[in-house]
C-alpha cells in the first residue's frame, strides 16, 4: 500500500510541470469569478485532464488504450499533434499532420534504443501544415524503453521539450502501476490454481466412498449428495473471476459441509449465524471454504467425541467481520506463525497461508488473518472484509451452485 501512494507521488510531480507549460497557454490576467487565479485554474485543467488519460493507460500500452488516451495527453500538452508508439510501430496519431506518421516512425529507432529524448524538424512541403517540429520523450518501465510519445508542433519549443518529456515521465508510471496491476492479478490466478490443487485427495474420494455407500440402500440420497459434489466441485474450479459474494461463498461451503455431515454423521455439528446485508459483500473466490475444511479437520483429528463449528458474519460498519471457530485440537501458535510466513507446509494441504497472503495482497497487510489457538484449545480465524475496496468485483454468481 505504501508503495501505492509512493506510486501517486511519483505521478504527481510530473503533472505540475506539465501544468506550467498549460499554464502559459491558459492562465488569464484576472481571476475567473473570483473562483481562483490563473496558475489555481491552470493547475485544475492539469489534473483534471490527466485524471481522463489515466485509466486506459492503468490497462497497459495497445493500440486501444493509446487511442483512448492519445487525444487528452494532446490537450494536456496543447499541442497540434501527438502520437503513442511502442517499441515497434506508431500506435496512434492525433491531430494534424497524418501524413508524417512514416517520418517519425523511421526516426523513432535513436530514441528507442538511446532511451534519451529528441527534438527534429519534419520534412514537409505543404504550406497549411500547421507541424513543423517533433519532439520524441521515449516512455519508459522498470529502465526498459516500452515506447514513445511523441508531440508535434509549428516551431521548436525548449518549453514543449521538457513539458514531453513530464508528460512521458506520467504516462510511464501509469504503464508500470498497470504492470503491477497485472503482476498482481496473475499471482492471485496461480495463487487460486494452487489452492485449488491443495484441495485434499482425500476429501475427494471420502466423499465419493460415501456417495457410493447409499447407492443401494438408499438411492435418492446418493443422488443429493452427488449433487453436491457436483456443485461444489463446479464452483471450486470456475474459471470466471478472481472474486465472488459472500453468499456464494456460503452456498459452497454449504455443498462441502453436507458431503463432511454424510460421512461423519452426529460426530458434526455446524452453526451459522449470518447477517443478512453483509451477502453481497464482494471477497476473494475460494477464501473462507480453506478455512471451514481447516476447521473440520483440526476439530475432528484426534477426538472420539462430536466437533463444533461455528460460522459468522456480521456487520461491522465498513466491514464485514467473518468468523470460523472450532473447538478441536488447536496448533501450537509458534508452528502456525512459521505456517503463515511460509516456513514450514501444513499437513493436510489446507491453504491457511495461501488464504492470509491473498487477503493481504487485496486489502492491504492490516487484513491478513487473525488467529487465536492453543493446543487443546480449538482455533478461532478471523477475517476482516472491506465492503467496498476499488478493484473488488464480483463476477457474479455462478449459475447451477
Amino acid at each position: 500500500m505504501s508503495g501505492f501512494l509512493a506510486g501517486l507521488c511519483v505521478a504527481a510531480l510530473p503533472l505540475l510541470a506539465a501544468g506550467f507549460w498549460l499554464g502559459r497557454r491558459t492562465a488569464r490576467p484576472e481571476s475567473q469569478g473570483g473562483l481562483g487565479t490563473p496558475v489555481e485554474h491552470a493547475t485544475f485543467e492539469t489534473l483534471h485532464t490527466a485524471s481522463l488519460a489515466a485509466p486506459p493507460l492503468r490497462e497497459g500500452l495497445t493500440g486501444e488504450t493509446a487511442r483512448r488516451s492519445a487525444r487528452t495527453l494532446r490537450s494536456l500538452l496543447g499541442t497540434d499533434a501527438l502520437c503513442l508508439a511502442d517499441d515497434q510501430d506508431v500506435l496512434v496519431w492525433d491531430g494534424a499532420g497524418s501524413h508524417h506518421r512514416a517520418e517519425v516512425r523511421e526516426r523513432l529507432a535513436g530514441p528507442l534504443q538511446s532511451g534519451r529524448g529528441e527534438a527534429f524538424r519534419l520534412d514537409c512541403d505543404a504550406p497549411d501544415c500547421p507541424v513543423r517540429w517533433a519532439v520524441v520523450a521515449p516512455l519508459t518501465v522498470d529502465d526498459r524503453v516500452r515506447g514513445a510519445l511523441v508531440a508535434c508542433a509549428p516551431r521548436e519549443s525548449a518549453v514543449l521539450l521538457r513539458a514531453a518529456g513530464e508528460v512521458a515521465r506520467w504516462v510511464s508510471v501509469q504503464l508500470e502501476l498497470a504492470d503491477l496491476d497485472q503482476s498482481r492479478t496473475r499471482l492471485i490466478e496461480a495463487e487460486i490454481k494452487v489452492l485449488r490443487a491443495q484441495i485434499s485427495p482425500h476429501f475427494i474420494f471420502n466423499s465419493l466412498a460415501v456417495i457410493a455407500s447409499f447407492v443401494r440402500t438408499d438411492p435418492e440420497r446418493a443422488r443429493e449428495l452427488l449433487l453436491e459434489f457436483a456443485d461444489f466441485t463446479r464452483y471450486s474450479f470456475r474459471r470466471h473471476g478472481e472474486f465472488t459474494t459472500l453468499a456464494d461463498e456460503l452456498h459452497a461451503i454449504d455443498h462441502y459441509l453436507a458431503l463432511v455431515r454424510a460421512r461423519f454423521g452426529d460426530r458434526l455439528s455446524v452453526t451459522l449465524q449470518i447477517a443478512p446485508e453483509v451477502l453481497p459483500v464482494a471477497l476473494p473466490f475460494l477464501c473462507l471454504q480453506p478455512l471451514v475444511e481447516n476447521a473440520v479437520k483440526h476439530g475432528l483429528e484426534g477426538k472420539a467425541d462430536a466437533c463444533r463449528i461455528q460460522i459468522t458474519a456480521q456487520d461491522a460498519g465498513a466491514e464485514a467481520l467473518v468468523v470460523i471457530e472450532d473447538d478441536g485440537a488447536g496448533m501450537d501458535p509458534a508452528l502456525l506463525r512459521r505456517i503463515l510466513a511460509g516456513e514450514v507446509s501444513p499437513s493436510g494441504g489446507i491453504g491457511l497461508s495461501n488464504v492470509d497472503d491473498r487477503l493481504r495482497q487485496v486489502y492491504g497487510d492490516d487484513h491478513g488473518l487473525v488467529i487465536e489457538t492453543a493446543v487443546g484449545a480449538g482455533m478461532k480465524i478471523t477475517a476482516r472484509l472491506p465492503k467496498y475496496q476499488p478493484g473488488v468485483h464480483s463476477a457474479g454468481r455462478l449459475t447451477g451452485t
